[in-house]
């Protein structure tokens, strides 16, 4: 049953293209008819933006780096415009909030939730904007002072997911322009409403015309064109890492453009018979159904002490059967919708593999009884080997994989056997087992006794096969910046030729 005090909107809202501080409108552009994936209702309308327009969005911004219209400015002013925009995007978060669950499918409770912490990215970032410094080195004699000094990188492209539209671009743009830089973003063709909100709330704030721009439209024509452009000077891309290679090989292949890269995930919970029980199996049904599992560092493979690995495994299933699904436009709901068609079928498919290689269906593995919108019970394996497709695959869906283990060697093991290296939790009463395994685990963000908790103090990013790079914290600012030496000579030189 849906708020009484949200209803679907009447008719589809038009968006245009955000350059240079001004909507573009769609013109004779052809446009996208987003469907909410909750109600089988169209909710916006973008238009398929063109190389064209991208390269009038990067000129824009380049335009903005080079006449150092926000470069140039100190480290105050660009505090003084992210802390403004906070202030408007705290008063707007029901806006944005509501855009987002139409086009995404999560819970409204969930995407106010994200908005609420996207505004402590905002305040955070622009304390950063004003103590990101250099270094000095007085050590060099006499004749001699070294500086090190950071500068921004220059014209940012950012090309963000449908799973976290808002979320993820908020753990970069704020960093991005606390260290100066321009940007591009183009956010996934399926969710980009509230990239262009964010642009008007920016531009609201006072950020200077043609330092954030939007272009929307489609990942095989605007992405690959990003990753190829020779007037973007770094990348930031979310999304698959047979997509994270492409672009790889695409900035190679073009101007060696800086990469940053958040990439895919298959994250172990590991929980040790010692742990508080109760308060693991919340926490691993959490990690395994929060935003339906379609979540790069959601938990995907429960890695459980052999002696409780059946009654934890039970346990667990036992939360996920009591998840409330349905309507994400209503405040009760904690599970909604899957976000896009082809995502409903690759999950379904996975699981069928799943049955078809001997896994056990503990629960779930089947559609809840909604009259509209596309939705899938949280699904619970037992008996899973490594070998299975459902252990190694990145699902990208609420499908929890059980394995059990003997030893914590064999834990730290089992954990480690991915190509990814993106998250991983640990579940134990005893602090030398945690930090054991903390050290242990190849990972780029570790809870101990938690799941997917995290702040905007604390970096993001992966290990392995999950990705280069950090997002977020002073590390996020520090990742779009470049390092220069300066040398600057004291007193008369010595002459070489006399």
């Amino acid at each position: 049953m849906m708020s009484k005090s949200l209803t679907l909107p009447a008719k589809p809202r038009q968006f245009g293209h955000f350059i240079n501080g001004s909507i573009v409108p769609v013109g004779n552009r052809d446009t996208l008819i987003r469907t909410s994936p909750a109600h089988d209702r169209p909710v916006t309308i973008m238009p398929v933006c063109t190389p064209t327009d991208l390269d009038a969005a990067v000129m824009s911004a380049r335009v903005a780096f080079e006449d150092r219209r926000w470069s140039g400015l100190g480290g105050a002013e660009r505090a003084g415009i992210l802390l403004r925009a906070a202030t408007i995007l705290r008063r707007r978060v029901n806006d944005i909030a509501y855009w987002e669950v139409l086009e995404n499918g999560k819970p409204i409770s969930q995407a106010r939730a994200e908005i609420q912490g996207c505004i402590g990215m905002l305040e955070y970032a622009s304390g950063l904007a004003r103590s990101l410094h250099g270094d000095a080195f007085n050590n060099l004699g006499d004749a001699m002072l070294g500086l090190v000094t950071r500068e921004p990188v220059g014209v940012v492209g950012i090309i963000t997911p449908w799973n976290f539209p808002f979320l993820i671009l908020c753990e970069r743009v704020p960093y991005i322009l606390a260290s100066g830089n321009c940007i591009v973003a183009k956010p996934s063709e399926f969710t980009s409403a509230t990239s262009l909100l964010l642009a008007e709330i920016l531009t609201e704030a006072g950020l200077p015309d043609g330092v954030f721009n939007v272009v929307t439209g489609t990942g095989d024509t605007i992405g690959r064109a990003m990753s190829t452009h020779m007037d973007i000077d770094m990348l930031s891309f979310t999304g698959s890492t047979a997509v994270g290679r492409q672009i790889v090989q695409a900035a190679g292949q073009s101007n060696f453009k800086k990469l940053s890269l958040e990439l895919g995930g298959k994250n172990p919970q590991i929980v040790f018979a010692d742990a508080a029980l109760g308060d693991a199996a919340d926490g691993v049904a959490f990690g395994i159904g929060f935003n339906a599992g379609q979540c790069c560092i959601s938990g995907s493979r429960l890695i459980v002490e052999r002696s409780v690995a059946k009654k934890f495994g039970q346990m667990v299933a036992n939360k996920l059967m009591k998840a409330v699904i349905g309507d994400p436009l209503n405040d009760s709901t904690q599970i909604g919708a899957i976000t896009t068609d082809s995502q409903y079928q690759a999950i379904m498919h996975y699981i069928e593999t799943g049955q078809s290689e001997g896994a056990h269906l503990v629960c779930g593995g089947d559609v809840p009884r909604q009259s509209r919108g596309r939705y899938i019970n949280p699904t619970v394996f037992t008996d899973v080997t490594p070998e299975m497709t459902i252990m190694r695959e990145e699902i990208f869906g609420p499908v929890l994989s059980v394995i059990p283990f003997e030893t914590i060697e064999e834990a730290i093991a089992i954990a480690n056997a991915t190509d990814y290296g993106l998250a991983a939790s640990v579940w134990t009463q005893s602090l030398d087992t945690a930090l054991q395994v903390t050290r242990r685990v190849r990972a780029g963000r570790f809870w101990v006794n938690t799941t997917l908790a995290g702040g905007p103090e604390m970096p993001i990013g992966g290990f392995k096969q999950s990705g280069w790079g950090r997002e977020a914290g002073i590390y996020g600012v520090e990742e779009y910046t470049q390092i220069k030496s300066v040398h600057i000579e004291i007193g008369q030189r010595t002459h070489w030729i006399s």
